[in-house]
This record gives structure tokens, sequence and C-alpha cells, in this order.
């Protein structure tokens, strides 16, 4: 007897996507409130609900990072974690409100695996940021940001459609389908992981110098 197709390979067969949940208008409220009923992945399964993007509907920059974690999927709002705080901080320092940008990821949901009594974090695969990825589309077109900022690898993979390496392209702005001006950086979250105290403080340094950046790009 053949062995059954893995949930993910069957799901992915039927070529559900997000794409089939879009409202016919991109405002934020119907891309929001559609957003909550998508079932474009299995993701929706063991998440407790959709984060989407929030922030200013004018916000001239774009911040996109990977998925919520563990705190964002229980608040039901983006970068409230840990992670979220590093990048707050780091905003403010560099002269950038919160609440003139707009923040979001590129997978709404949040995937994890059990370890004890927590839930940790796992990567989304390609056919899972393929399957959200209409969501930032539409996130884009409707705030059509004068600066996009990838968050880590993910983000920029999604954005860019191609391997990224942030040593090879941090640091530089450039044009995409999305934005005149994209930069791409390291994810808040990977300051956490820094081994040592020194090595989070070298890391945060460089974070907000790419903050920094972003201000002065806007002040051109």
């Amino acid at each position: 007897m053949k062995a059954a197709a893995p949930v993910h390979r069957r799901w992915e067969a039927l070529s559900v996507s997000a794409e089939d949940f879009l409202p016919e208008k991109y405002e934020y409220p119907s891309l929001k409130k559609a957003a909550a009923g998508c079932r474009g992945c299995p993701l929706f399964k063991r998440a407790t609900q959709t984060v989407f993007g929030e922030g200013s509907l004018r916000a001239k920059v774009f911040l996109v990072g990977e998925q919520p974690g563990d705190q964002e999927d229980k608040a039901g709002r983006p970068f409230v974690g840990p992670a979220g705080r590093i990048m707050e901080k780091a905003l403010l320092e560099a002269g950038l409100e919160r609440s003139e940008i707009y923040v979001t990821n590129v997978v709404k949901h949040f995937k994890w695996r059990p370890q004890g009594d927590k839930r940790i974090h796992e990567k989304p695969d390609s056919a899972e940021i393929a399957a959200c990825k209409p969501w930032l589309k539409a996130e884009l077109e409707l705030i059509q940001p004068e600066i996009l900022v990838c968050l880590g690898v993910t983000a920029a993979e999604a954005v860019l459609d191609r391997k990224v390496t942030i040593k090879r392209e941090r640091g530089r702005f450039f044009r995409t389908d999305f934005s005149a001006a994209t930069y791409v950086t390291v994810h808040p979250s990977s300051l956490l992981r820094q081994p040592d105290s020194e090595s989070r403080r070298k890391a945060y340094r460089e974070f907000l110098a790419d903050m920094k950046k972003v201000r002065r790009r806007l002040e051109m």
C-alpha cells in the first residue's frame, strides 16, 4: 500500500494560497478582516490567530520580518515580543517613531514546535511563504512606502524573490518592484541569539546604524 503524502504536500497539491482569500478592495479594514479567516496554508491550524501588519497607513517606512513569535501570536500584533522591543528601541534612537511606520511579517501565522511547556519558533518553508505572500503584496500596494526594510533572510528573499546573504546585501539601498529604496538588514531576534553581552552590544550598534541610514534616506 502506498504511503500517504505528508500533509503539507497534499495541501500544496491543492494550490491553495492567500490569493483565494483576498478581498476585492485593498482597504486596511477589509484586508485585515479577510486575513483573519485565511486558510491559505496549514499554519492557521496551530496558530492562535492571524497576526496582520499594523501602523500608519501613510507610512513612508515599511518594515517586514519573517513571522510572528509566541507573544505576537497571543497578542495578535506584530513585533510586541523581545525582538520587537529591540527594534522599537533602535527606531527611537534613530529618530523614527513606530507610530509613523508600518510593520508586518511575510508569514502571518506562528509556526512552532512544542518543547516542554514552551512553543519554539520554526522557520516557515518555501510553500508556506509563497502561500502567504499575497498578503504582503496587498499591504505594500496599500501603503506604497518610500522605503522598504527587510528584516532578515526570509523577508529579503520573499521581497527579492531570490537567495539572499545578509552580509552581501546589507548596507545599501536598491530598487525593487515594491519600493524605490529597499534595504536589507538582520532580524532583531538575531541580536538575542548572540553568544555574549559584547557580541549583543556590537550587533545592536550595527542594527542601530542601519536604522539611522533609513532615517537619513528619508531626509534626502
